[in-house]
């Protein structure tokens, strides 16, 4: 388990590479990078700023990590999330997942980066020529957000009917 709230710019390369070395007992490793945009909804923006709060923001972030962990057994997780003045093209986060098999690796970065963006303690602010804009998660952040609420509220019981078994079709 590794969680990095930093004002350095980081390597989204090297932090891959180094996540991945020597992983002999995952099947799968898979990450995202989140890259600062040069424009939102048409205006341009020449700088992003994020603030955390010290002593809060990284236990939050753990504790998402966690959950992760816990909901999908990954064998090992990495966030790593900058704060500060951000230019655009420069890399916000990095997750990366190693697991057994793909599917946990996938959802466990997935789900990470839908718990980022709409709960993690960052307050975030875009400048531009425009003026200076506060950054809320939108309707569709919380509704990738609410798939998994939905993906662990839906539990269905197997059918117990013969119906539902495979067909012997060597017959």
């Amino acid at each position: 388990m590794a969680v990095r709230v930093q004002t350095e710019p980081f390597d989204a390369g090297r932090l891959l590479g180094d996540f991945s070395a020597g992983r002999l007992e995952a099947g799968g490793i898979v990450s995202f990078t989140g890259i600062a945009r040069d424009a939102t909804g048409g205006s341009a923006v020449t700088l992003l700023e994020l603030d955390a709060y010290p002593g809060f923001t990284e236990p939050a972030i753990e504790a998402m990590e966690a959950d992760a962990r816990a909901r999908f057994g990954v064998q090992d997780l990495l966030v790593v999330h900058r704060h500060g003045p951000i230019r655009p093209g420069e890399a916000i986060v990095f997750v990366a997942a190693a697991a057994e098999h793909r599917r946990a690796a996938f959802d466990a970065v997935d789900f990470l980066m839908d718990r980022l963006k709409t709960e993690a303690p960052f307050w975030k602010k875009e400048r531009g020529p425009d003026g200076d804009r506060w950054i809320e998660p939108r309707a569709p952040d919380y509704q990738d957000m609410e798939r998994w609420s939905r993906a662990f509220s839906d539990e269905v019981e197997p059918a117990a009917s013969s119906d539902t078994a495979p067909k012997d079709m060597s017959r």
